[in-house]
């Protein structure tokens, strides 16, 4: 059988430049902890924002960067990493469950971080809170990561490049 591929844009740039802001600024916060207090507020702060912004854009972006298109039952994600792990799994033109459930993961573990950041102003005893937070972020961040190299290498795609260029290519396949 024929499978027709055309590349088509999926991640419109908003969701493009956030998402390599946030990585960015994830770095930037991460880097400077301790050693330069004002930047690593200067980044939380635009962190925050950043988040802010990728809620509203869930609800009232473009197709694939709305959670009404990706957000699925927990089921769904079980179901599908039990598929990966046989060597199966779908692939989704747009975020596949699992990826749906990270996205969703990390931006209430990023807003849970900075909360507790911001209440480090008010006394050091939400310090151990902050970083204990800034740590799980830390592993859903790798865990994302290999998951990326996972369903690329699985279904045979660079999802780094298509985060950059916004475009995948669309087979007739696809869910």
């Amino acid at each position: 059988m024929e499978v027709k591929e055309d590349r088509i844009l999926v991640w419109d740039p908003f969701v493009r430049v956030f998402h390599w802001s946030l990585v960015t600024a994830f770095v930037v916060a991460w880097a400077s902890g301790d050693e330069w207090a004002s930047l690593h507020e200067r980044a939380g702060y635009f962190i925050g924002t950043l988040v802010v912004l990728r809620v509203v854009w869930g609800l009232i972006g473009t197709r694939h960067a709305r959670f009404t298109d990706f957000v699925v039952a927990p089921r769904r994600v079980g179901e599908y990493l039990n598929a990966l792990r046989t060597g199966g799994g779908e692939r989704y033109l747009g975020h596949n469950p699992a990826g749906a459930w990270m996205i969703v993961s990390l931006l209430v573990m990023l807003t849970l971080t900075i909360g507790s950041g911001l209440l480090m102003a008010d006394g050091e005893q939400w310090e151990e809170l902050h970083e204990a937070l800034a740590w799980a972020t830390l592993l859903l961040v790798l865990l994302h990561v290999a998951g990326v190299v996972v369903s690329g290498l699985l279904h045979h795609e660079n999802l780094v490049r298509a985060m950059v260029t916004g475009r995948k290519v669309r087979r007739q396949l696809d869910v």
